[in-house]
């Protein structure tokens, strides 16, 4: 292939040929596809029905939610049809879309876990001036600022990967259309498109985990000042689950993007990019609502109505 123009699709090329595996594959996607859409639906129902949760903490867990929701969609079902149906293509503008919807999601959570650990800050350590600072319009635009930043990072990224030509093939090393994949088909010399891509990112995820660090650092110390061991736990436990959804995502997607492209291709990457793309949306709701004794108070009272209203 000469140059962009003659690639009309990729190959998906993730899992293995074995008809028993891919039907494992399709059995397995299929059922943590259907446990995040589940969960996170139920976690967006019970806030939504539940007045005393319409704080601004559950706004942003809705959110996030939509967030999980709408990640998980874009990677897992075209792969699960792809196992199905046993072929591996892609149409080259349905991997633009991939990538775009991908990066603008995963942009938009993180940057939506920064607002989050803000959230934090202000409720635990200037409790006095939560509902000043946290009121409706403050968090409608909180969100919306998230959702914002995620497209315009979306956009920079996919627009600098599909401007290159690719000519070293069109077969993916992944299950999905992944941009440390794609640009090892390019056959420009990418190291400064590469470099790049790879300084705006760390720069942009640097900016809000410090930010985080920060916040989480004003947090701590004020929870220790708290005389009562109550106090403390209860104040801990708000900030637990966000902490390990945070963790979870940070350390899997930049062991996946900062890794060298040169690196030969492995099992390892595919376990990593399972871990960052699919896993977050299953445990997401199982994480908050595990941790959260209001959620589960709502879930128990959802689950009484539902009861009561069939009797």
């Amino acid at each position: 292939m000469s140059n962009r123009t003659t690639v009309t699709e990729f190959l998906l090329l993730g899992f293995s040929d074995v008809q028993e595996l891919r039907i494992l594959h399709f059995v397995v996607f299929l059922v943590l596809y259907l446990a995040a859409l589940m969960g996170n639906l139920l976690i967006t129902t019970v806030i939504a029905l539940d007045r005393h949760l319409h704080t601004p903490m559950y706004f942003f867990l809705i959110n996030l939610s939509i967030i999980d929701i709408g990640f998980i969609s874009v990677t897992v079902p075209k792969s699960m049809a792809n196992s199905l149906m046993n072929t591996r293509s892609i149409f080259y503008a349905g991997c633009i879309a991939q990538v775009f919807f991908s990066l603008f999601l995963i942009g938009a959570e993180f940057f939506l876990l920064t607002i989050m650990a803000y959230d934090r800050y202000v409720a635990i350590c200037q409790p006095l001036h939560y509902e000043r600072v946290m009121n409706r319009g403050a968090c409608v635009q909180m969100a919306a600022g998230a959702w914002a930043s995620g497209v315009l990072y979306a956009a920079l990224h996919t627009g600098n990967t599909f401007a290159v030509s690719f000519c070293r093939g069109n077969k993916v090393d992944q299950f999905f259309c992944e941009i440390p994949q794609l640009l090892k088909l390019t056959c420009s010399d990418s190291y400064l498109t590469e470099m790049g891509v790879i300084l705006f990112s760390v720069g942009l995820a640097l900016c809000c985990f410090v930010f985080i660090i920060v916040s989480y650092v004003q947090i701590i110390s004020t929870v220790l000042r708290i005389p009562s061991e109550q106090g403390r736990h209860k104040a801990f436990s708000t900030c637990l689950p966000h902490l390990t959804v945070l963790s979870l995502i940070v350390c899997t997607g930049c062991f996946d993007y900062l890794k060298p492209l040169s690196s030969t291709t492995s099992r390892l990457d595919l376990v990593v990019a399972v871990f960052y793309s699919v896993l977050p949306p299953v445990m997401n709701p199982i994480i908050y609502s595990m941790r959260n004794k209001e959620i589960k108070a709502a879930l128990r009272k959802l689950t009484r109505w539902r009861l009561s209203t069939k009797n």
